[in-house]
């Protein structure tokens, strides 16, 4: 039985994984930080199938120590401060964590064992100030945040590594990726949640920032398969993961409001407090390199992507609805 560790397993991306994993019969762990209260929301039906260790990548003998109990044949990075927004608030935690923390995965790796393949998850937000569009492997970096300035140099220190101790380190960089399991602080769920509290008469506006950001977004879903994949190459690489088609936050917005019947141009108000310091206009990638080598293929729409995510919303907030009429 292959075993999986996996950092961050309590966020989006770990959820759909850790499932993806124990479908394929791994052992799957997974790193948690420790808190006053943990967050398994998303991972709720896999705590009976998962072995959960708590570790933070600001440890250096904490990440050794699990690397050496847990003896994975796979490690998948995912965990960050992922939120653009905070990391100009907190730059050098998000440096800390998102940028340092894959140095000392990657040195515990080094200690352990040097067998163990190591996925790390970097961003399409390194390309930031894009050079060329659709932005490729190949396409330089100009990051725009200090997140993104970070995973550029997580990215950097998995190649260094690869290439200095001959780790089978490879690096997914992925464009936006979203789904149901979202945390609401980003702007795709956040259209999703308020559009379903709109339609249930539970809120009146949506204040949002920049309309005109265009991204490429596919489904967080779809997305993890890669990563596995990229560790079950012969070689280690670094692969762009991305649908290759790009919409604006109002083309969401629109789909997201039809999806209820409503149209999204008298609840929606643009408001500049959501507006970052330095923005990034426009991601686009190409995923050619993957799609060859890799055979990976996105499967969910755009259109798909929208609707999955305001029909679970809806489910959740008429679920909050009626606990609160069975609470009065």
């Amino acid at each position: 039985m292959r075993v999986a560790l996996i950092t961050g397993i309590t966020g989006q991306d770990g959820a759909y994984l850790a499932k993806f994993l124990l479908a394929k019969g791994y052992q799957v762990h997974g790193m948690v930080r420790r808190g006053s209260t943990l967050p398994f929301e998303r991972i709720a039906d896999l705590t009976d199938k998962i072995e959960l260790h708590q570790g933070d990548l600001l440890d250096q003998m904490a990440l050794n120590r699990l690397v050496e109990k847990v003896q994975p044949s796979e490690v998948y990075n995912l965990a960050a401060q992922s939120f653009v927004p905070t990391s100009f608030d907190q730059p050098i935690l998000t440096g800390e964590v998102t940028a340092l923390g894959v140095t000392r995965i990657l040195e515990a790796i080094r200690t352990v064992n040097t067998n163990i393949r190591f996925y790390q998850a970097s961003s399409s937000e390194m390309f930031g100030k894009v050079y060329e569009e659709p932005q490729r492997e190949t396409t330089p970096f100009w990051p725009r945040s200090p997140y993104g300035v970070s995973k550029m140099y997580g990215h950097w220190m998995t190649v260094n590594y690869r290439e200095s101790y001959n780790l089978f380190a490879s690096s997914g960089i992925l464009f936006n990726h979203e789904s149901p399991l979202r945390g609401t602080e980003f702007v795709t769920r956040k259209i999703s949640y308020a559009v379903a509290k709109i339609a249930n008469s539970l809120q009146s506006e949506l204040r949002l920032g920049n309309l005109d950001a265009e991204r490429d977004w596919g489904f967080a879903g779809d997305y993890v398969e890669a990563m596995w994949l990229m560790l079950q190459a012969d070689t280690p690489d670094d692969y762009v993961v991305a649908t290759g088609q790009k919409h604006t936050v109002r083309e969401f917005c629109r789909l997201a409001f039809e999806r209820v019947n409503l149209d999204w141009e008298k609840y929606v108000v643009v408001d500049k407090r959501f507006y970052r310091p330095a923005d990034v206009n426009t991601l686009c990638g190409d995923s050619s390199k993957a799609r060859k080598e890799l055979g990976w293929e996105p499967k969910v729409s755009f259109e798909q992507l929208v609707h999955m995510m305001v029909d679970e919303d809806m489910k959740r907030v008429k679920a909050e609805i009626k606990l609160a009429e069975e609470q009065a």
